[in-house]
């Protein structure tokens, strides 16, 4: 049997029937509900002549176990999640590209938020290992408030080596580490840059730390030893972000 993706929110389903309208199969839309954004979306749904439904809540609230669906859930084929095949292209296309990387980032709220960040910082590409890390689910495309849709998202086999091949194409490896000597705002990023953010317990593993090219840390001048991983992310693309503008 082909696999399902259930898809919820009305910013991941309007980006979804936007930007890839053939990969929803049936809208199912909370009964009752009577608004303007709901009926944009509805009204999308039936130009590319998608079945639609109107259910009960608890209905809604059993197809995707969560009660933050917005009153809108969508069947779906499955998306296209890109591999480390996908990753020179984008190298090749963009005379200055931005990747995040995420090491060992399970939490799907939290790669939803990277999403959403990245999409708005001009990100490239997210990059994550295929094993020990989160993917593209239901709740991490909820979260990304439509980003799933547009930002490329790639799993490689072997991070290490995904790292090693941007090296050679010009990427400088931008590690985000507690134990670097260096802060952010005294690193110059504005080339092509691979950002390397790891998991809040464990950080970065060992043989992805030892792929930087440079290692950095947020100034800290409170009590707390770190920022939620999604905070960071966001703290260190704006500045990227905000020197690549200042050039």
């Amino acid at each position: 049997m082909a696999r399902i993706d259930w898809l919820y929110g009305i910013h991941a389903l309007e980006s979804a029937l936007a930007n890839e309208p053939e990969r929803v199969l049936e809208l199912f839309v909370l009964k009752g509900r009577d608004d303007e954004r709901l009926h944009k979306l509805i009204n999308l749904a039936r130009k590319h002549r998608i079945s639609i439904q109107f259910c009960p809540r608890k209905t809604l609230d059993d197809m995707v176990s969560s009660p933050q669906h917005q009153g809108v859930v969508a069947k779906a084929k499955p998306g296209k999640v890109m591999d480390e095949s996908d990753l020179s292209g984008l190298v090749t296309q963009h005379e200055n590209p931005l990747f995040l990387v995420l090491d060992g980032v399970t939490d799907p709220h939290n790669i939803g938020a990277c999403l959403r960040t990245a999409d708005a910082a001009g990100v490239t590409a997210l990059i994550v290992p295929k094993d020990k890390a989160g993917g593209l689910t239901p709740t991490a495309r909820k979260v990304a408030s439509g980003a799933a849709e547009t930002l490329p998202f790639i799993q490689v086999t072997n991070l290490a080596r995904t790292l090693k091949s941007l090296q050679a194409s010009g990427v400088w490896i931008v590690g985000t580490a507690g134990e670097a000597t260096q802060t952010l705002y005294d690193t110059k990023m504005t080339g092509p840059i691979a950002l390397v953010m790891g998991s809040e317990d464990k950080g970065m593993r060992r043989l992805t730390r030892e792929h930087c090219d440079e290692l950095i840390k947020l100034p800290m001048a409170g009590s707390v030893s770190s920022l939620n991983v999604s905070v960071a992310t966001g703290v260190c693309l704006y500045e990227i972000v905000r020197q690549r503008t200042n050039v």
